[in-house]
């Protein structure tokens, strides 16, 4: 039975990767920060099959423990600060975690199991956001990084680090290049699941207006459960690489919300709609979208939810939910 480790379980991706991998015959370890960590009694509840793991990615002997206690053939480093708003107001924080986290990550791969017969291979959540201010259209593997805030500076330097110790120590490691990608599981903070949860209290009348910033950002969404199988089809190859993930198709903020009041059945969004500055960032990534043409050749991989589809199903869970609270 493969072993595979996960940080970031509790996160949207760690969840849908712990499933998909379960699906594949695997034994599943997921790192939990901290002594009463107030997630792990629902990830016990919903995912039993994952074992919880002590651990902390500013923290390198509790990776080096975690590893030698599990033994695995492959980590999945999916833990790190990742609201792009937040790390304007934490930077040192989001430096640390989503930037220094991967390097010791990293170093505990190397140390434990990057000399054995059966290597331990990684994969690093590498995103999007590190293209910022975009240098051409679409963006692909070679893209040159310009990113706009410190978690894209942070993410810069763990695709960079990646790269490094794959070349300098021969690790199996990659970089999944992962462009936006959403769904139920999505946390409140993110505009995507900001405006579906929205509209659902808005719809049963629990919510008078939704509040937003700029809406004239143009992103490549897609579903979360899609794109954790690039992460794991990465890992399956014979030589590690860098891997753009994305639909090559791109939406604005505008269509979304629009979107969203639709499918809930609300006509006249604009009057539900108000813009605050205050939710807009010091320096907006404008357009994101990438070319998954590598991604799709090389490992075989395909979107199966496109983007009515995916702000259909994130509506839907949110009206279910929010009528189970009235």
């Amino acid at each position: 039975m493969p072993r595979a480790f996960i940080t970031g379980i509790t996160g949207q991706d760690g969840q849908h990767l712990a499933e998909f991998l379960h699906s594949k015959g695997y034994e599943v370890f997921g790192m939990v920060k901290g002594q009463n960590n107030p997630k792990l009694t629902a990830m016990r509840d919903e995912f039993p099959y994952v074992e919880p793991v002590p651990g902390d990615l500013a923290d390198l002997p509790s990776l080096l423990k975690a590893l030698e206690s599990t033994q695995p053939d492959e980590v999945y480093n999916l833990g790190a600060i990742s609201f792009v708003a937040l790390s304007f107001n934490q930077a040192e924080l989001t430096a640390n975690i989503t930037g220094l986290g991967v390097l010791r990550m990293l170093e505990a791969v190397r140390m434990v199991g990057g000399a054995t017969n059966n290597p331990i291979r990684f994969y690093q959540a590498s995103s999007s956001e590190m293209f910022g201010k975009v240098r051409e259209i679409p963006q692909t593997e070679r893209t040159p990084f310009h990113p706009r805030s410190p978690y894209g500076c942070a993410k810069v330097f763990g695709h960079d680090i990646t790269v490094n110790y794959r070349e300098s120590y021969g690790l199996y490691a990659c970089s999944g290049i992962l462009f936006n990608h959403e769904g139920p599981r999505r946390g409140l903070e993110f505009v995507t699941r900001k405006v579906t949860n929205a509209v659902a209290r808005i719809k049963l009348g629990l919510q008078d207006e939704l509040v937003l910033g700029n809406l004239d950002f143009k992103r490549d969404w897609g579903y979360a459960g899609d794109y954790v199988k690039a992460m794991w089809l990465m890992l399956q190859q014979d030589e590690p690489d860098d891997y753009v993930v994305a639909t090559g198709e791109t939406h604005s903020g505008e269509e979304l919300v629009r979107l969203a009041f639709e499918e809930a059945g609300i006509e006249d969004w604009q009057r539900y709609v108000r813009q605050d500055q205050k939710f807009f960032r010091p320096a907006e990534v404008d357009l994101l979208i990438g070319d998954p043409t590598k991604a799709q050749e090389k490992l075989g991989w395909q979107r199966e939810v496109d983007f009515p589809s995916l702000v259909k199903m994130m509506v839907a869970n949110d009206l279910r939910i929010e009528s189970a609270r009235r």
